[in-house]
C-alpha cells in the first residue's frame, strides 16, 4: 500500500481500537440481555454460528474505522474486505467466541488489531462478561484496564495449566481430541475455553501457562498474538516455524520450547 499521507501513530491508533471494542461490546453485551439472542446462520459447519450481533458489531467498528480514516483497510470475520491506501490495515473479530455468547457464557470478546507493514502495531480485545479490555503497542508492553501485566515465568512442564481450542469440522476435532488425550497426562491440566483472543490475553495475563490451537482466522489471532508478546510470551507455530493463523504455539520463554518438543513427540507417536 501507498503511505499514509497523514502518517499514524500508534497511541492514536489504540484509541481508536479501545472506543470501537468498548462500544461493541458493550452493544452486544446490553443488546443480548434486553432482546436475547437467535443464530442468525452458520459458516464452516453447523456448529459455527453467526448471530445478528456479531454483524452489528462489525458494522459498528467498520463505520467507526471509515470516520476516522478512511483509508485504511479493513478485513473482518464477518465479510468485511475494504481496501485502503494508508498503510494501516485492521483486523475485526467483532465476536471472538459466538458459541458462548449464543449460550449465555462469559468468554467472549471483541478484538481489533491494527497492522503495517511491519507487523500489528496494535491490538485491542474487551471481554464485556467482565469488563476487561486488554491492550498492547508494538514494543510498548502490554496491560489490562491500564495495568502492565506479563506472562508466566513457569518452567515445569508437567504443572502447566495449557488452554487450547477446536476447530469445527469434524474430522479436525477428531485429531484434536487424540492430541489433547495424550498431552493431558503429561501437564496439570487443559483448558478449553472456546475463544482465541481471550486464551491468549489469559495467557498474557499468567492465568494459564501455555496456549496452542490451529486452524484460526487471521482476525482471531492479530490482537491477542501481540497482546501475547508483549507480555512477554514467545509465540510461533507447532511445527517449528514462525506463528500462523493455522499454527499457533504461545508460552512463557520457560515453556515454550518444551511444549514445542513434547507437541511434537505426540504427533510423531500419532502418525501426525
Amino acid at each position: 500500500m501507498a503511505a499514509d499521507p497523514a502518517g499514524h501513530d500508534n497511541s492514536e491508533l489504540l484509541q481508536l481500537a479501545c472506543d470501537l471494542a468498548l462500544a461493541a461490546g458493550r452493544m452486544a453485551r446490553d443488546g443480548r440481555a434486553r432482546e436475547g439472542v437467535a443464530a442468525a446462520t452458520t459458516k464452516s459447519s453447523a456448529t459455527d454460528m453467526v448471530t445478528e450481533f456479531d454483524r452489528a458489531s462489525e458494522a459498528l467498528i467498520v463505520s467507526g474505522i471509515h470516520a476516522a480514516r478512511p483509508h485504511d483497510a479493513i478485513v473482518g470475520e464477518e465479510g468485511t474486505d475494504a481496501p485502503g491506501t494508508s498503510g494501516v490495515h485492521w483486523l475485526i473479530d467483532p465476536i471472538d467466541g459466538t458459541t458462548n455468547f449464543l449460550y449465555g457464557l462469559p468468554g467472549w470478546a471483541v478484538s481489533i488489531a491494527a497492522l503495517t507493514s511491519d507487523g500489528a502495531q496494535v491490538g485491542a480485545v474487551f471481554v464485556p462478561a467482565t469488563d476487561e479490555l486488554f491492550t498492547a503497542t508494538a514494543g510498548g508492553g502490554a496491560f489490562l484496564n491500564g495495568t502492565r501485566i506479563h506472562c508466566s515465568l513457569a518452567d515445569d512442564l508437567s504443572l502447566a495449566l495449557v488452554a487450547t481450542g477446536f476447530s469445527y469440522l469434524p474430522d479436525r476435532r477428531a485429531a484434536q481430541a487424540r492430541r489433547v488425550a495424550a498431552l493431558l497426562p503429561r501437564v496439570r491440566d487443559l483448558r478449553r475455553l472456546g475463544a482465541a483472543a481471550p486464551d491468549l490475553c489469559n495467557l498474557a495475563a499468567g492465568r494459564v501457562d501455555v496456549y496452542f490451537e490451529q486452524w484460526l482466522g487471521p482476525w482471531d489471532l492479530a490482537a491477542g498474538e501481540l497482546i501475547a508478546r508483549e507480555a512477554g510470551c514467545i509465540t510461533g507455530s507447532l511445527d517449528g516455524g514462525a506463528v500462523r493463523p493455522s499454527s499457533v504455539l504461545a508460552a512463557g520463554p520457560g515453556l515454550f520450547g518444551p511444549m514445542q518438543r513434547l507437541l511434537a513427540e505426540i504427533d510423531a507417536e500419532l502418525g501426525f
